[in-house]
């Protein structure tokens, strides 16, 4: 790594979706702080031609801050995370999802963070859901009103863990990342939860009330191209079976790092799962009453049973339906944004 490095790498994993990459781009290019790179790792998506192509234009634009690159087989999407942290050459990571928008300022309003804290290795973000157009936003997601800084062990992991899920806006130190790399979570599309709880064991985290990505509300991800994938996942779609897989996998790597760190993680982070349960059952509300069932009975053996909470989740949920526990989530979500003694307003995967 030169001396010169950038403050930011903005790392994309590119797979389909081409016709969401310009204004993606753009979103970053309009940014008011200008020390970044972008890294796009396309992963053999049947659109990688398409793909190419724009990113040649952006390319001719801008020839000095994007790097392109093919991979030569698909990696999936843990693979090919842990592809763009080994490409980048920033003091920190900054993960946008391929059809997704940075916010006006995020870039600046991150980078102050990280020198007013210093010595961090996450930041945690705010951001925000939109439909069709970036002005229909369905809703915002601050975990805190307002901007605070964790220590790092158990009290940043617990916090930062679960809160790590959505991968637009994914801060990360990237070289206490890089050092973390491993193929032993591939195909549980969860490998940021891993740099989380291995950058966080050293680092602290702070967090952010400004909203630093718009996340587009479209149909599921291109998941299960990958082999390791494909034992849990169809392209396009969140079975009940994929659901039970997410949520197993996330489990298997909080007890990896209670292992390996000595630290009392495993639970802790189990029962923030279990408190804020509704993003794993959201889009299986339209099951059968027997089929719902049998998922809340494979969650429970889990070990969420031993919380009153996940049962409320899912029988509140499932009896109100995914119209009316949305309306219920966002009255919650206002009254604890309002309350003093209350941080989170919101839990999103």
């Amino acid at each position: 790594m030169s001396a010169a490095r950038p403050a930011f790498s903005i790392c994309i994993p590119a797979y389909n979706r081409a016709r969401h990459l310009p204004a993606l781009l753009d979103s970053v290019f309009a940014q008011n702080y200008r020390d970044f790179e972008v890294v796009i790792c396309e992963d053999c998506s049947p659109e990688r031609q398409q793909i190419a192509e724009i990113t040649a234009i952006y390319l001719r634009r801008y020839p000095e801050m994007i790097r392109y690159c093919e991979n030569h087989v698909n990696l999936g999407f843990d693979g090919n995370i842990r592809n763009l942290v080994a490409k980048a050459r920033g003091k920190f990571c900054f993960f946008m999802g391929n059809d997704d928008l940075m916010c006006p300022a995020a870039l600046s309003n991150t980078a102050a963070i990280i020198e007013r804290y210093g010595d961090i290795g996450m930041v945690l973000k705010s951001y925000a859901w939109f439909d069709s157009s970036p002005e229909q936003i369905s809703q915002e997601i601050r975990y805190f009103n307002e901007e605070r800084c964790f220590a790092n062990g158990i009290e940043a992991i617990t916090v930062c863990f679960r809160r790590s899920g959505v991968i637009s806006g994914y801060v990360i130190h990237r070289d206490t990342a890089h050092a973390a790399s491993t193929e032993k979570f591939d195909g549980t599309l969860y490998y940021q939860l891993h740099l989380t709880a291995s950058v966080l064991a050293e680092k602290s985290a702070a967090s952010t009330p400004e909203l630093l990505v718009l996340c587009r509300n479209s149909k599921a991800p291109d998941f299960g191209n990958n082999p390791k994938e494909a034992i849990n996942f169809i392209p396009g779609r969140f079975t009940p079976g994929a659901r039970i897989a997410m949520v197993r996998g996330a489990l298997s790597i909080i007890r990896h790092h209670d292992r390996t760190s000595g630290l009392p993680l495993a639970e802790a982070v189990r029962r923030d799962y279990a408190n804020y349960f509704y993003p794993y059952i959201k889009d299986q509300l339209s099951l059968r009453p027997s089929e719902f069932f049998r998922l809340y009975l494979h969650f429970a053996r889990m070990g969420f049973y031993r919380y009153p909470l996940f049962h409320l989740n899912c029988l509140a949920a499932y009896l109100l339906g995914a119209e009316r526990s949305d309306a219920a989530t966002r009255v919650i979500r206002g009254y604890l944004g309002r309350s003093p003694q209350f941080g989170i307003r919101h839990s999103g995967i």
